[in-house]
């Protein structure tokens, strides 16, 4: 098999044809997802596998030998492959804090230090220190949805308001941790630290959110029933949750978050050895299953950087840039383009990694055109997704929390209804966009 070169590489002529195995992708996923009314019947996997193969299909003057190996290519490309080390370590952590119990410390912290009679706005801002911590949402609403649903009933809140509230912190803390596929999946393709994109986050999100806090605190959700009492956390519950901090302080200081991952594994083995939840052995089967739990995250990324590269050589990226610039003309329309891209990608994939990570190089190359800041194209690809996957009834988050709040009857659209963060986020972000200046 003959090695590509640089010159194998180059764009080819624009061609509509080449953007062909996204709307095989579309048709697969999303079209049986809606014919069958379950977005689980059809593994993201197989997704990707079925519209990797049309890209190959592709352009038939080249030889199939050479199309697999410029595929392979994209599947090994340096910030994929980053990327996937990322995932790797943040599962290992994520298993390993888990294990020795620092989700349910931190449960415990944050609960002791809400007074109960803001419980509402209070489970907002639970939900969110948690999935900052663990970086994932929808391992917080599955974490915290049974006690929020337990306390609508006990208490006689509107059981929708308080999911809704529990599931929109989770969205917020994911969107802002350092350590989700969301943060890792569009720093990578937009070749940009962590922190600065948090940071930049930061800035379109955090007044969304204390507005959202603010409204939980109404007294339409309020109570000031002074009868709950809530169990006080202690030294060995700070201590578990130790990892989480200095994941969170270090990583805004700049330290790599790789190194920062294995560290705070190791700190987390520690941890559990010393206090004899497990052994050495059962901390090494914690962290193998940690690091394949995230092998659905890691094909997808993998397949997408092969899926990526056919489109970019049979000529769909020539393609899109060049429509793009017909009503693209400046930095404000560039950015307002690359939200759009990945909201449409996220509403039909309902998966805000997979978007981020299909819109990401797209998003890479408007940038440097039309002299975006990666960090803030970076935001956008974050943001954007997680507007669309907070505000679709099809979303993981809000179906994982319509299982859990079964004791209760809710529907994915009842908790939609008071989930105010995506609608609150989305604009904040609007806003950002229209008024905010580039340095």
């Amino acid at each position: 098999m003959q090695t590509i070169t640089n010159n194998d590489e180059q764009w080819r002529n624009s061609s509509i044809k080449a953007l062909v195995p996204f709307l095989v992708f579309i048709i697969f996923y999303f079209g049986f997802s809606c014919l069958t009314q379950d977005f689980s019947k059809v593994p993201m996997t197989v997704a990707f596998i079925i519209s990797s193969a049309a890209a190959l299909i592709l352009n038939h003057k080249e030889k199939l030998s050479k199309k697999i190996e410029i595929f392979a290519t994209g599947m090994g490309d340096k910030d994929i492959m980053i990327m996937c080390l990322i995932f790797i370590l943040s599962g290992a952590f994520t298993a390993s804090a888990n294990a020795t119990g620092g989700v349910h410390s931190a449960v415990v912290i944050a609960q002791t230090l809400i007074p109960p009679q803001f419980i509402v706005s209070g489970l907002f801002v639970i939900s969110a220190l948690i999935s900052l911590a663990v970086g994932t949402s929808c391992g917080t609403i599955a974490a915290i949805v049974p006690i929020a649903a337990g306390l609508s009933t006990s208490l006689g809140f509107n059981p929708a308001v308080v999911v809704g509230a529990t599931v929109g912190g989770a969205m917020f803390g994911d969107n802002m941790s350092l350590i989700s596929d969301t943060t890792i999946a569009s720093t990578r393709t937009q070749g940009v630290e962590m922190r600065d994109k948090m940071l930049c986050n930061l800035k379109i999100v955090l007044i969304p959110a204390l507005i959202c806090a603010l409204i939980y605190t109404l007294p339409l959700f309020t109570t000031v029933n002074q009868g709950e009492t809530l169990t006080s956390f202690t030294i060995d519950d700070i201590i578990k949750v130790l990892p989480y901090i200095l994941l969170l302080i270090l990583g805004v200081a700049g330290i790599n978050v790789m190194f920062l991952l294995l560290a705070g594994t190791i700190l987390n083995i520690s941890i559990g050895m010393s206090y004899g939840i497990y052994n050495i052995f059962d901390a090494f089967a914690t962290v193998g299953d940690g690091t394949i739990s995230m092998a659905t995250t890691l094909i997808v990324a993998i397949l997408a950087g092969g899926l990526l590269k056919m489109v970019r050589y049979n000529g769909g990226m020539s393609y899109i840039m060049e429509k793009a610039g017909k009503w693209i003309k400046d930095k404000k329309t560039c950015e307002i383009g690359i939200c759009t891209l990945t909201g449409i990608i996220n509403f039909f994939t309902a998966n805000n990694t997979v978007a981020i990570i299909t819109a990401g190089p797209i998003a890479r190359e408007l940038a440097d055109k039309y002299g975006v800041d990666r960090k803030r194209s970076a935001s956008f690809l974050d943001t954007s997704s997680c507007v669309i996957q907070g505000i679709i009834p099809y979303g993981a988050q809000v179906l994982i929390a319509t299982s859990l709040s079964s004791s209760v009857n809710l529907s994915s659209f009842t908790i939609i209804k008071h989930l105010y963060y995506p609608v609150l986020m989305g604009t904040g972000l609007i806003l950002f966009v229209l008024f905010s200046k580039q340095k």
